[in-house]
């Protein structure tokens, strides 16, 4: 697992709540930084059982699947912990999400139970109607038509922990970036409830994680219905942090938590780097960030000149990691070796990474071409035989849909996904080049590159931006943002146009909606590269 080369141990304790209950029942495992909320782990580990309880009364057997939407609150946790104790699939729905996009993956999971909150309250009847398999329905707080409540079911229940239990697993969906979002599936392990799990393997071994006797804080400031932020916060659990979760982002915000909680550990995208570098002088140095040991972060490519301020400003603490909610491969990369890899996402720790041009011929060292992880692929996407189809090559390689190259030292650089690729006048362009440049104006808040209809040349490159003050946004200022891309990358890489929007469909965990953009500026059109 570690490209240290050091071997996990085979006789770790038991990695789950139920192990802090006993040994630190007070300890808080859960701080909503907003609301104050606590949750020990002691009330973490009884709630979980009387929701695997809960389920168990329901019908749902290993293996069967449960749904639910909610915002960041203090129950998502233990709901997710809930139907893991039970042996379930789960599915963490996103917040955001229309009813007909909520409906699509409830159905498409199979859920027999869903649950959701007042949040949605505005969209569930939809939902209700739309989702007619679903067995059993509960709202958290709050009534909700057609919902029984939850709090109220899950007291019914028994706390006492079930014989022989074993681990659930999430299934959880793509974020729908370049099409309908696809659920991404492996198979059950069937092993014991508490059984080390990779993601806290993981933890331990590359993020310089500790079994907690004293207690650390581990700072989740990210949607927790996102694969990263979820299985983060459960796999620091696991090991006896304190986990404080943001009920949304907000870059001074952030680092007030860190100074407050003295964090730890914690885990970020990229454009939350950018926010924050953002912030004025005097915001950025009036918080104490020397607590942080590790912030974790992937998701999306991290421009050089944004990683080297960050490190420049909390230290040689940021690891950065390259995988997917899949589970095929795994690269990581610390702050020491970034800086003499600038640019890298890291070695491969788990799979071997293999560079494969449109043929499927593996290419040389330095060549761009689509990455693969070579090893045990064992995911699907659920329902989509032709994706899960697609995303392998031969026996045993396997791909996101990404592009980059390796270095002679077995580092792995990410061009951009394949799916943005636009090609003009025959030339493949990667929009990500031009989107890094962009991002460090001091007038840009968010950017995204694409490429639109183009008669002669088949697709143009457009800058779409949200600056920081919307009120400068002028012709003068669309051609100062060409003209300082141009000054750091050839023209045929750079926009010819740029539009202003006060605000970009961007993910709240940092992925960007490229398809909903390109459909605006595609519309009416027959064919679309």
């Amino acid at each position: 697992m570690s490209d240290t080369g050091t071997e996990p141990p085979t006789d770790l304790p038991p990695d789950y709540p139920g192990r802090w209950a006993q040994d630190a029942p007070d300890r808080p495992a859960i701080i909503m930084h907003g609301s104050g909320e606590v949750m020990t782990f002691a009330e973490l580990d009884s709630e979980a059982n009387r929701i695997a309880n809960l389920f168990r009364s329901l019908g749902l057997a290993p293996g069967d699947h449960m749904a639910f939407c909610l915002e960041n609150r203090i129950e998502f946790l233990a709901l997710a912990w809930g139907a893991h104790y039970a042996g379930l699939y789960y599915t963490a729905i996103s917040s955001r999400l229309t009813a007909d996009e909520m409906a699509y993956i409830v159905n498409d999971c199979g859920a027999r139970v869903f649950v959701t909150s007042q949040y949605k309250a505005d969209v569930v009847d939809e939902v209700t109607v739309a989702t007619p398999n679903v067995e059993e329905r509960f709202s958290i707080g709050g009534p909700l038509a057609g919902h029984a409540c939850f709090e109220d079911a899950v007291a019914s229940q028994s706390a006492e922990v079930f014989p022989g239990a074993v681990e659930g697993q999430d299934m959880l969906y793509s974020s729908g970036t370049t099409g309908r979002p696809k659920g991404v599936k492996s198979p059950m392990s069937g092993a014991l409830l508490g059984s080390n799990n990779p993601i806290t393997m993981m933890a331990r071994f590359l993020f310089n994680a500790e079994e907690e006797k004293e207690g650390k804080v581990y700072l989740s400031p990210a949607p927790l219905y996102h694969s990263a932020p979820l299985r983060f916060c459960l796999a620091y659990q696991r090991l006896g942090y304190t986990v404080v979760v943001m009920e949304k982002f907000d870059p001074e915000v952030a680092l007030q938590a860190i100074e407050a909680y003295s964090v730890h550990t914690s885990q970020w995208v990229p454009t939350m780097f950018v926010r924050m570098l953002k912030l004025a002088d005097e915001v950025r140095t009036r918080y104490d960030t020397s607590s942080l040991v590790s912030a974790i972060h992937a998701s999306a490519p991290c421009p050089v000149e944004v990683k080297s301020k960050m490190i420049d400003w909390w230290g040689p603490v940021l690891h950065e990691y390259y995988a997917g909610t899949e589970g095929n491969g795994l690269t990581h990369v610390d702050s020491e070796d970034w800086l003499a890899h600038p640019g890298s996402v890291g070695r491969a720790v788990f799979g071997e990474l293999v560079i494969v041009d449109d043929d499927g011929t593996e290419l040389p060292v330095g060549e761009e071409g689509s990455i693969y992880f070579r090893g045990d692929a064992r995911f699907e996407y659920h329902n989509d035989p032709e994706k899960t189809a697609d995303s392998r090559l031969g026996e045993n390689l396997s791909t996101l849909g990404d592009v980059g190259r390796l270095d002679e030292d077995g580092f792995l650089y990410l061009t951009d996904r394949k799916a943005y690729m636009i090609i003009s006048g025959g030339v493949n362009i990667y929009p990500q080049e031009a989107e890094n440049i962009l991002t460090m104006h001091p007038a840009v808040l968010d950017v995204a590159v694409i490429g639109i209809p183009n008669d002669e040349f088949g697709e143009e490159v457009k800058a779409v931006v949200q600056l920081i003050d919307p009120a400068a946004a002028s012709e003068e200022m669309a051609s100062e943002l060409v003209a300082f891309c141009r000054s750091q990358l050839a023209d045929l890489k750079c926009p010819r146009s740029v539009d202003f929007r006060k605000e970009l469909p961007r993910h709240p965990t940092g992925k960007l909606y490229k398809r909903l953009l390109k459909d605006e500026y595609w519309q009416g059109r027959s064919t679309r590269i």
